[in-house]
Parts: C-alpha cells; sequence; structure tokens
C-alpha cells in the first residue's frame, strides 16, 4: 500500500489485459490492432461527496512531482537542469532538505539520462554526495539510475502515417515501478525517450500521454526533462511555451517550470560579477494550475565540486552542483534608523537627482550605509533605493534654481519624517 492505495504486482500479460479494459491514458494501441467494441457513450450524474472525504493531492517534492501525473522542466541546454534534476532525486531519495524543499519522505527515484554514459551519472551523483556529505547507506536501495547507452528506451516511434506507443516498453516500466516501488522516475532529456516527430502535436501528445498513463498506473510521479527551441532575435528569457517542439507536451502535464540564466541586470543588482552570472539560474513554474504561483522567484547556484580522483596522468573531475541560492533583498540590511539618518544627511545638504553630478543625493546614502559609491554593483543598488524611498514618499523630487549652471535642477529633499 502506498499513501493509501493498493499496489498490486502483475505481469505483463496482466498488465496488457488491465489497459484493454482502461480509458486513453491507460490503453496504448498500436498499429493494426482490432478495433475494439465500441463502448455507448453515458453521461455519469453528480453523486454528491463530502470535501473533507476527498484524498487530498500527493505532492512528493515541493509544489512540483506529484503522484498519478507526468511533470516536466524546460531549459535550455548547458544551464544546469540535469544537475537540478540529479540533486533533487537524491534529495528525494534521502529526505534530506538539500534545496529548502522538504520531502514528503525518503522516496524511491529511478532517474533515467538518454545522453550520458553510465559512468558520468555516477560522477554527477558523486559530486553530489561530496558536496552534501552523503553516505552511500543513504543511497542505496533507494536511488536507480540508467544510461540510454545501456538501456535505450523508445516509448514510441513514427510507423508510416500514425505514432505508434511501444505497449511492451510500457508494460515494463509499470512492472519495474512497481516492483521496485519506485516513486518518482525522471526521464532525462524527452527528446530521447520516443522516436518521433517533435512538432507534431498529436504524435508529442500520445507519448507525453503515455507517461502519464504509467504514472497513473503506478500511483507515481513521471518528470520529463526537455530543451527549448532557439531563441528568437532579442529575446530576454524563455517560458514554458518555449518548450522545443510541439506545444502538446506542456498541454498534457499538470506542472510545468522553466529554468532562465540570471540576466545583466539582475546580476548587477545581485552584486554577482558578470562573468558569474551563468552559474545562477532561476526556476518559475509556468504552468501552476493545481496550486497557487509563487510569490517570489525561485534561485539556484552551480558551485564546482572535485571528486579527488586525479591521478598522474589527468586532473580530478570538476563536477557542477546545484545549490539553493537567495537573491540578495534591496532592504535586507537597511532598517529604519538608515532612512532617518540618510532624511538627515538630505535636509543638511544639497542633492541632485542625477547620478552623474558631484552632489548625487547617492552619495549620502552611501555614507549612512557605509558602502562604495564608485562600485557599479553598489551604485546600481542605491539607485534602487533612493527611487523607492521617492515612490513611498520618504524622499521626494522638486526643481530648484542652480545658480552656476543658470537653470532648474531635479534635487533630492526629504518627504514624510519618519
Amino acid at each position: 500500500m502506498v499513501d493509501g492505495v493498493t499496489i498490486t504486482k502483475r505481469g505483463p500479460r496482466a498488465f496488457e489485459e488491465e489497459m484493454d479494459g482502461a480509458g486513453d491514458e491507460g490503453r496504448f494501441p498500436l498499429a493494426g490492432d482490432p478495433a475494439p467494441p465500441r463502448q455507448p457513450i453515458r453521461a455519469t450524474p453528480f453523486s454528491w461527496v463530502d470535501p473533507k472525504a476527498l484524498p487530498p493531492r500527493r505532492w512528493l517534492y515541493g509544489r512540483h512531482y506529484i503522484r498519478q501525473y507526468a511533470t516536466a522542466t524546460i531549459a535550455p541546454g548547458g544551464l544546469g537542469k540535469t544537475s537540478l534534476a540529479l540533486v533533487e532525486a537524491v534529495a528525494m531519495a534521502t529526505g534530506r532538505s538539500l534545496l529548502g524543499a522538504e520531502p514528503r519522505k525518503r522516496l524511491r527515484v529511478w532517474y533515467w539520462n538518454g545522453e550520458d554514459p553510465q559512468d558520468e551519472v555516477q560522477r554527477r551523483i558523486a559530486a553530489v554526495c561530496v558536496h552534501y556529505d552523503i553516505g552511500r547507506e543513504e543511497l542505496e536501495g533507494r536511488l536507480f539510475l540508467d544510461s540510454g547507452r545501456n538501456t535505450p528506451i523508445v516509448i514510441a516511434q513514427r510507423v508510416g502515417d500514425h505514432t505508434q506507443v511501444q505497449r511492451p516498453v510500457v508494460a515494463d516500466f509499470v512492472s519495474e515501478i512497481r516492483s521496485k516501488q519506485i516513486d518518482v522516475t525522471i526521464i532525462d532529456p524527452f527528446v530521447s525517450c520516443h522516436d518521433v516527430p517533435e512538432n507534431d502535436n498529436g504524435a508529442i501528445d500520445k507519448v507525453t500521454k503515455a507517461w502519464a498513463g504509467i504514472a497513473g498506473q503506478t500511483n507515481s510521479a513521471v518528470e520529463l526533462v526537455h530543451h527549448v527551441r532557439k531563441a528568437s532575435a532579442g529575446q530576454a528569457g524563455y517560458s514554458v511555451d518555449d518548450a522545443r517542439g510541439g506545444s502538446a507536451l506542456i498541454g498534457a502535464v499538470r506542472s510545468a517550470r522553466v529554468l532562465n540564466v540570471m540576466s545583466t541586470e539582475e546580476a548587477s543588482n545581485a552584486g554577482v560579477p558578470g562573468e558569474q552570472r551563468g552559474l545562477y539560474f532561476r526556476v518559475d513554474n509556468g504552468k501552476s494550475n493545481m496550486q497557487p504561483p509563487q510569490d517570489r522567484a525561485v534561485w539556484r547556484q552551480l558551485v564546482n565540486v572535485g571528486l579527488g580522483n586525479g591521478d598522474d596522468e589527468d586532473p580530478e573531475d570538476l563536477i557542477g552542483v546545484v545549490t539553493e541560492w537567495t537573491m540578495p533583498g534591496l532592504f535586507d540590511d537597511i532598517d529604519v534608523g538608515h532612512l532617518r539618518r540618510v532624511q538627515a544627511a538630505i535636509a543638511a545638504g544639497s542633492w541632485a537627482e542625477n547620478a552623474q553630478a558631484d552632489c548625487w543625493a547617492g552619495y549620502a546614502v552611501a555614507e549612512v550605509l557605509g558602502v562604495d559609491a564608485t562600485d557599479k554593483a553598489e551604485v546600481s543598488r542605491i539607485k534602487r533605493i533612493l527611487g523607492t524611498w521617492i515612490k513611498n514618499g520618504a524622499l521626494k523630487v522638486v526643481r530648484e534654481h542652480d545658480k552656476r549652471a543658470g537653470r532648474d535642477k531635479p534635487m533630492v529633499v526629504i518627504g514624510a519624517r519618519v
């Protein structure tokens, strides 16, 4: 029994018989199958159910992995989606809160990588264990790893003009998930698990629903890791709608999130050197139809971890591991006392709004906060602090006559005292 649902082990034949009577997400017809007897369509009368008697949604990790559904993570290549999936897999298997989300309980996780060899997947897991100080006893029996090079998966393929879902592959997955009592299966990347045209919405819909059917049949979660399409000219970031190929993938999953690298502006605001911003990315839920929207961005950072496996010929491997990271808040280290001192400094002098002026109001702010007003990151932050205080009325901008320039200039003066 898993979360109140009884799981009965069946052989492949029993599973096929079960699918023959199932709905769209359970029955996977093959080309050449005889047409099943047509069942009459009947409307089911509504029957009142006490809301308290309805089982809650079975979230497994964060508000993304959920039993009986397929979910998706969309990201550009090389950003960190595989690293994120592996740290989350280890977090679920160990029951540890490695990235801030508390696993519901210790879970069994099956991770399949369709691109990398088995030893590369092992290196990545080893780096996660080194960084988070995880021992073998925490993972053995709870984490399952496979490579597409050793265990290829083709859950559907194109045969003539038809998309053919491979029922034996589906049956194998259902049997293995039930046998190993696996809670979460991660398919990375989605494109490697099928052989149908990516831009064929009908085909992608069948593939995605095949995975959703597996999740439903096994009362488990299936995560699909997918690439974004090539960015258009001037595109600043990605949404889930930028998933490569047909849009049916996003339509068929119940939670879809997108990863975006830290922008130049965000790096400046956070004080992150420009050459390091590629190590930071944000995670946004782009399809939250089963949960309330996020109230703030979730950020992650990639750190290099050495495996200590160097020898006389080669240096040790350095592997990127995803860690929790929080974007610094604009007023994290500022309180009302700082604002009062800034107001006093502004009232005692003459301060321009223009940051290029020798008497820029930002210098008064920098003096009070004890920061370097010549540092680009600090200048950007000071501008935003001033903008906030002007917007809320603690400071205000007025036009005053500058005798030296012979014209009026916008100057910063105090507003409502605090």
